[in-house]
């Protein structure tokens, strides 16, 4: 029985073919040309392959030392740029073997012993993602230290607060970029379930069925650090349930950055002018002199829907697949590995973009919150301390709302006597408590952005977040 060689070396199918490829099915049926990106993970696999099967006795373990050996070398011309895997290597795992083969000869045909490229490549993406949720978990705690030390700066400084766009009541900023703390958190603990799922071995399940090959899955499974195996050969080489969850949980991501983004947008607008754009995290115009735009925040808008998008495309490429494996499954690599890069650059840009490119304005802040009907529920408030039933204060202010709105004045230009027309209940105390500084602080509810509650948030996320020991 002849084997057909290329360049000596064999083709990833066997003797059942007659023919090659057409070129351009050739070119399309490839992915060399992205999965190289899992060719660390590749190694990493094999030499643990390599030394289990040794172990089971199905090689000997100098042929297992020289099969590492070979893989390292490989290893190593990467890192030198010297692994240039051709069209014709159609994937990364035969570009190993094929490479392989080239350094060692026949004793490199024994790696594939027990194992599929289906099951090979399911340990790879596991691998690879699982280093990547690793470092995504850096950038998001660099995210939330970042919107740390902007709120601890501006405990004091006064944000109005918005419900449907609209001005409701004021609150502290540092209460408002605490949420966003809240929110990274969640997308913290969401990666952290995800990688307990996405830590479990399919090594061993070959290529749908296992295999008849004496293996130890545990001893892979141990030694590439995976905590379990899979317990079905089938799921183990048609899962990408973990591919998916991680891009859902990144769309969550994005999309916490993007209602960030969005409110930066408005805010460094001249309409709001609440901050200002520092030159390092900002452009001009080609056109006209005096524009300053906020790149960063729009950008991160617009990439939300990319991520978005590949959670879509992956979501249609299982919905209809059989068991087990399917070439569709091809198509998860791309899209993951920009998942990857947009979160990851996207949340780099946005702690760059609070670490050092932007500003609050605290008058600008300050007269906004003096400058409208925001304490409109806090007199509503203090009728009910008179005893006056809410829904009644409730009618009482909104008519004083709209008889002020009539004057062109606000509820603290009232006078006394005019309060006092309203309902004789009315002490001279209510002026100070309309203060916006006296609104916030009295918000003292659990949760609420009292100045004191807040410095309680800000105590608790100083030392989650490192600055501080217990």
């Amino acid at each position: 029985m002849s084997v057909d060689l290329k360049d000596g070396l064999p083709e990833p199918w066997s003797d059942r073919f007659d023919q090659g490829l057409n070129p351009a099915i050739e070119r399309f049926n490839a992915s060399i040309g992205f999965d190289i990106a899992l060719l660390q993970e590749d190694l990493d696999g094999s030499v643990a392959h390599a030394n289990m099967l040794a172990k089971c006795g199905v090689i000997s373990f100098e042929e297992a030392k020289e099969l590492e050996a070979g893989l390292e070398t490989i290893r190593t011309e990467a890192a030198k740029g010297l692994f240039k895997p051709c069209l014709a290597d159609e994937d990364v795992h035969f570009a190993v073997e094929r490479r392989l083969i080239s350094l060692l000869g026949p004793v490199a045909k024994k790696l594939h012993t027990g194992r599929s490229r289906n099951d090979q490549v399911a340990t790879d993406l596991r691998l690879w993602l699982r280093r990547r949720i690793d470092e995504l978990d850096l950038e998001l705690e660099r995210f939330q230290k970042a919107l740390f030390v902007k709120a601890e700066h501006h405990l004091y400084t006064l944000l109005p607060g918005y419900t449907h766009l609209q001005r409701a009541q004021p609150i502290s900023v540092a209460h408002h970029l605490i949420a966003y703390i809240e929110m990274i958190q969640r997308d913290r603990n969401r990666f952290t379930e995800v990688r307990a799922r996405v830590n479990i071995s399919p090594l061993g399940a070959a290529a749908l069925a296992g295999t008849s090959v004496p293996i130890d899955r545990h001893y892979t499974a141990k030694t590439l650090g995976f905590a379990d195996i899979s317990a079905n050969s089938l799921d183990a080489v048609s899962d990408r349930d973990f591919v998916i969850e991680f891009t859902s949980a990144s769309s969550l991501v994005m999309a916490h950055l993007s209602r960030l983004a969005e409110e930066v947008i408005l805010w460094s607008s001249e309409e709001f002018a609440f901050v200002k754009l520092t030159d390092r995290c900002a452009t001009g115009s080609s056109l006209m002199p005096q524009k300053k735009n906020p790149d960063v925040p729009e950008l991160v808008r617009g990439k939300t829907g990319r991520v978005f998008g590949h959670l879509q495309g992956l979501l249609t490429m299982i919905k209809g697949l059989p068991l087990a494996y399917n070439k569709d499954f091809q198509e998860d690599k791309e899209a993951l590995f920009d998942v990857v890069i947009t979160t990851k650059t996207s949340l780099e840009a946005m702690s760059i973009l609070f670490e050092e490119g932007l500003h609050f304005s605290e008058e600008r802040l300050m007269g906004a919150v003096e400058s409208d009907f925001s304490n409109s529920t806090d007199v509503a408030d203090y009728l009910v301390k008179k005893g006056i039933p809410f829904r009644e204060a409730y009618q009482l202010v909104g008519g004083l709302v709209k008889e002020c709105l009539e004057k062109g004045i606000l509820l603290r230009d009232l006078s006394l006597q005019q309060w006092q027309a309203v309902s004789s209940s009315i002490e001279e105390d209510l002026h100070e408590k309309l203060a916006p500084k006296m609104v916030v602080a009295s918000r003292m509810s659990e949760g609420g952005t009292s100045f004191t509650r807040v410095e309680q948030q800000l105590k608790h996320w100083r030392i989650r977040l490192g600055f501080e020991s217990k």
